[in-house]
């Protein structure tokens, strides 16, 4: 064979072996950053997340908090309230995290997607919209999950308020005027921000 034909055939093994050690480099760092993003997304979902809220109002006093082990679970309500009249009363998270003026500077029902009032099972909600609680002795002591508020991403209810008001939530069911945007909760008696709170 000429040297010159062998030196081709030469040439042609090095640039298929080069090939090759690229594409064996390519593949693994591929697999290395694939593997490192399914251990953060394995992470974030594991970690748990606490909230409290401390409510305040004239007669009206007492502390919610809530507990989501991972994103994609449901979020615990743990309840205590002091204060409250037997029967039910409507129970929500609203907009903003601000009581400057009292429980009114917290606005309207948490809605990130524009959804009518509902019930806590309803499909189409407020996210802020838990139902009710029922008292039925002097200290209102209860729990609830909810599969809808979270306490991670952009829609998460930490440093918005929670409010407990004086009537029962008609669900968005009612005929009043306002059934369809706070469920005829009237006034708002007692509210607290929600904040992180320690694990």
């Amino acid at each position: 064979m000429p040297p010159s034909q062998q030196q081709q055939q030469q040439q042609s093994r090095y640039k298929i072996l080069a090939f090759l050690l690229i594409f064996a480099f390519v593949f693994f760092a591929y697999n290395i950053i694939n593997t490192n993003n399914n251990n953060k997304n394995t992470i974030t979902d594991r970690k748990m997340s606490k909230a409290v809220a401390v409510l305040k109002g004239e007669k009206v006093n007492g502390v919610i908090k809530f507990t989501q082990e991972s994103s994609s679970s449901p979020v615990s309500i743990d309840i205590e309230i002091h204060g409250l009249e037997k029967g039910l009363h409507g129970f929500h998270v609203h907009q903003f995290g601000d009581t400057t003026n009292g429980c009114i500077s917290a606005g309207p029902h948490f809605n990130p997607h524009g959804k009518q009032h509902g019930g806590p099972q309803d499909e189409n909600r407020h996210v802020g919209d838990l139902g009710n609680v029922e008292v039925t002795e002097a200290v209102l002591k209860s729990t609830m999950t909810d599969k809808v508020i979270s306490l991670f991403g952009e829609h998460s209810i930490i440093g918005r308020t929670m409010v407990i008001h004086a009537d029962e939530d008609d669900l968005g069911k009612g005929t009043f005027e306002d059934s369809k945007t706070t469920g005829h909760a009237g006034a708002r008696l007692a509210c607290g921000v929600i904040g992180v709170s320690q694990l």
